[in-house]
């Protein structure tokens, strides 16, 4: 059993079990759970609004791509709305970006988008690391980098083929996290990229006991469709506190 160490609570699209996921409604209710952070999904209209959502189509097919902000559902939030919702919450921006996907974005314009609204908050409330910036498409996150090198960023993986090989390379990116899937981890996995000064936030896990045996491995965090389950196995295996920027001297030291 190793030392404990902080771990953050996620919101998976915010409390998805108990709300419609990636909604104000659902950011509003992880808040009022006392999660630590927040998981949203964001895309593009044809107007340009940046709107959270996970799949690249509606429920009826039409692609949000191709519809402009007035044409898409009401529950369906900006990314202004969310970040409105989410308070002092840390938040995961997952940038959706794939190639097999009819909105793929290869020139990453929906990412200098997103950073555009970071910035323009960060100007008013502060400090960029209350952000993380996440994506599968690795060359993404490295444009983010490029882009705004004191926004973190993490890497979205379903696979670890070799862990050192990949923390040296992240290291050497610049990005601070890797966000493996949650079947995929192992402690000795944690403690690789811990050992590059990386961080390790897992998706998706809803059950207890797996939450458990992750926060004893010294997981950094846990995203979740049910923060309020985890709030209560966290609280009784370790004292879970939250990571906010006061606590963040550096991404390095995450």
């Amino acid at each position: 059993m190793h030392q404990p160490r902080t771990t953050q609570i996620m919101a998976h699209r915010g409390a998805s079990k108990a709300e419609r996921p990636n909604t104000v409604a659902a950011f509003a209710r992880a808040r009022e759970m006392g999660s630590h952070a927040v998981e949203l999904d964001v895309r593009q209209c044809r107007s340009g609004e940046l709107v959270v959502h996970h799949d690249p189509q509606l429920a009826d097919g039409r692609i949000i791509a191709q519809l402009s902000k007035d044409q898409l559902p009401s529950f369906i939030p900006t990314l202004d709305e969310v970040l409105d919702a989410c308070g002092e919450m840390w938040v995961n921006v997952e940038i959706k970006n794939h190639r097999t996907e009819p909105d793929f974005d290869t020139d990453d314009h929906r990412t200098d988008a997103v950073i555009d609204v970071l910035r323009r908050r960060v100007a008013r409330h502060g400090d960029p690391r209350r952000y993380l910036l996440s994506c599968f498409r690795r060359a993404t996150v490295d444009h983010a980098v490029k882009k705004w090198p004191e926004l973190p960023t993490a890497w979205l993986t379903i696979s670890v083929s070799n862990a050192d090989e990949l923390a040296r390379d992240l290291k050497d990116s610049g990005h601070v996290a890797v966000h493996p899937e949650v079947g995929q981890v192992s402690q000795q996995m944690i403690d690789t990229f811990h050992r590059h000064g990386l961080a390790v936030n897992t998706w998706t896990c809803d059950d207890p006991a797996n939450m458990a045996t992750l926060i004893d491995w010294g997981i950094d965090g846990i995203c979740t469709n049910v923060p309020d389950v985890i709030s209560c196995s966290a609280s009784s295996r370790w004292r879970i506190v939250s990571v906010f920027v006061s606590s963040m001297k550096s991404p390095s030291s995450w």
